[in-house]
């Protein structure tokens, strides 16, 4: 019937459009519009290096934070993370304020599965500050940055 066949065109608009919704909501896709009016996508790339904060992955973390003559705070976090976003700019202002004391990286736990595991990231955002090769302390989730600055200071 001619119901049957609308509902099931709006059960497939319906489902194309939560692909769509679930497919920008992985990649941040922002549309730039022309003096023309042509749709441009454009889509964020992350940098080997954000801001003032390293970025480690997997292979890189025995070397950069393990080995490090100085305290290693290390941010786990993910590009869908909106907590994880909002305390960024913290780690870098932190990489910062404590250059030479103290390094900040930032671990991807999207692409780096294996320290996140190791280490037993269940959420994040997760601040972790590790000293001499071992973890010393763990900070969960989007907190301030005096909380922050108080971990990093004990064990500086």
């Amino acid at each position: 019937s001619a119901s049957a066949t609308a509902r099931l065109s709006a059960k497939t608009q319906l489902s194309a459009r939560t692909q769509r919704i679930a497919v920008a909501a992985r990649a941040p896709v922002r549309r730039v519009t022309s003096s023309a009016r042509r749709g441009v996508v454009v889509r964020a790339e992350e940098a080997a290096k954000t801001g003032v904060a390293t970025v480690v992955t997997d292979a890189t973390f025995e070397e950069i934070v393990l080995k490090s003559d100085v305290p290693v705070l290390v941010d786990f976090w993910a590009p869908w993370c909106g907590p994880c976003r909002m305390i960024a700019p913290l780690i870098d202002q932190l990489a910062e304020e404590y250059a030479g004391k103290l390094k900040a990286v930032k671990l991807n736990t999207d692409e780096s599965p294996s320290v996140a595991t190791e280490y037993g990231i269940r959420s994040i955002p997760t601040v972790m500050i590790f000293k001499n090769g071992q973890k010393m302390d763990t900070v969960i989730g989007a907190v301030p940055k005096s909380t922050l600055t108080g971990t990093i200071e004990k064990y500086l």
